[in-house]
């Protein structure tokens, strides 16, 4: 059969023989003297025209099937390697944090000789409002140091290092590092978190000219500064833990550089005598001194807390007071 055009016509009005429920019905015009030798039983012809256009719809689904699962096929082959790539980058990140974690665990525990073991302790609260220095006496410089319950790591010396004579400042963020230390070791109760602020013992073998410096420092030095940092914490009472250090008040005008062979010291340092610990507690400001620090390659540290001349076996408080209290005197090694 040779189809001469496909011309789309509506369908006559009132006309029901055609099932399909489109508007158009396709007309092959064809010659007369085609027609003639056809079939010419009634419907042959509407027939054989609906059943190709039923293969061609067969024909047709079975292309946009086919399509379909291609389409999927692609999905599937670009989510599957885009899924892979953000597993190894979620595995990569948690590796990289728990490195990141234990470093800095290792880090905190290397140089706060032990304080890491502090790591169920409270975390900071909002900083404390800072006090004025000029309500100390002139020269002393005010640190602020991070809230109570903190424990901040500070670096340690190297040991093949050796003495400066450089100047000790307390506003330095080291300072500020070791004063949170130290308030933290007097509100807990627990001496070991306020080591990082104590003179260290690489510093003291080559300050300190005597038989043996290393068991002097432990037994003598580090024995009397945890029995101050009991009797400090003890003074603060049940509340201590809701202290709030303010600001550390250190009297730099009244150093002193001490040389060598005074105090049984091989190597010279800086020194002041009475800096102050200003802290708030149930809405009242308070303080208490540091009996003596001294320098290390222009830092300062903690070498005597409470006292430096004991009156006793137990530990000592030095001048607690209500408000900041007066930095000093000056003097002593």
């Amino acid at each position: 059969m040779a189809l001469t055009s496909v011309i789309a016509t509506p369908a006559p009005a009132g006309y029901s023989g055609e099932a399909r429920p489109a508007a158009y019905h396709l007309v092959m015009a064809m010659s007369h003297d085609q027609l003639r030798g056809r079939d010419q039983r009634p419907g042959t012809g509407r027939l054989r025209a609906r059943r190709k256009l039923a293969g061609r719809d067969r024909l047709a689904g079975r292309e946009r099937r086919a399509g379909r699962e291609r389409r999927a096929g692609s999905v599937l082959a670009i989510a599957l390697p885009v899924a892979v790539v953000a597993g190894l980058a979620a595995g990569c990140g948690s590796s990289g944090t728990g490195t990141a974690a234990a470093g800095a665990a290792a880090s905190q525990s290397g140089t706060a000789s032990g304080a890491a073991s502090s790591a169920s302790s409270p975390t900071a609260s909002a900083p404390a409002s800072t006090a004025s220095a000029g309500t100390a006496s002139a020269g002393a410089a005010s640190a602020s140091p991070s809230p109570s319950l903190t424990v901040l790591p500070v670096p340690v010396p190297a040991a093949d290092l050796h003495q400066t004579r450089a100047f000790p400042s307390a506003s330095t963020p080291v300072f500020r590092a070791e004063m949170t230390d130290l308030w933290a070791a007097v509100v807990t109760g627990r001496p070991s978190l306020g080591m990082p602020a104590f003179f260290p013992l690489i510093a003291y073998r080559q300050v300190k000219a005597i038989a043996d410096p290393a068991a002097d420092w432990q037994d003598r030095l580090v024995g009397e500064f945890r029995l101050d940092v009991a009797a400090a914490h003890r003074l603060l009472g049940a509340g201590a833990r809701q202290a709030r250090l303010v600001s550390v008040l250190v009297p730099e005008a009244q150093a002193s550089w001490i040389t060598p062979g005074v105090c049984y010291n091989g190597v010279g340092y800086w020194h002041v005598a009475g800096p102050r610990l200003v802290y708030r507690l149930d809405g009242q400001v308070r303080s208490i001194g540091i009996a003596s620090l001294i320098s290390w390659r222009g830092q300062w540290y903690v070498v005597h807390f409470g006292a430096v001349i004991r009156t006793g076996p137990g530990g000592m408080v030095d001048q607690p007071a209500v408000g900041t209290g007066t930095p000093g005197p000056p003097g002593g090694c």
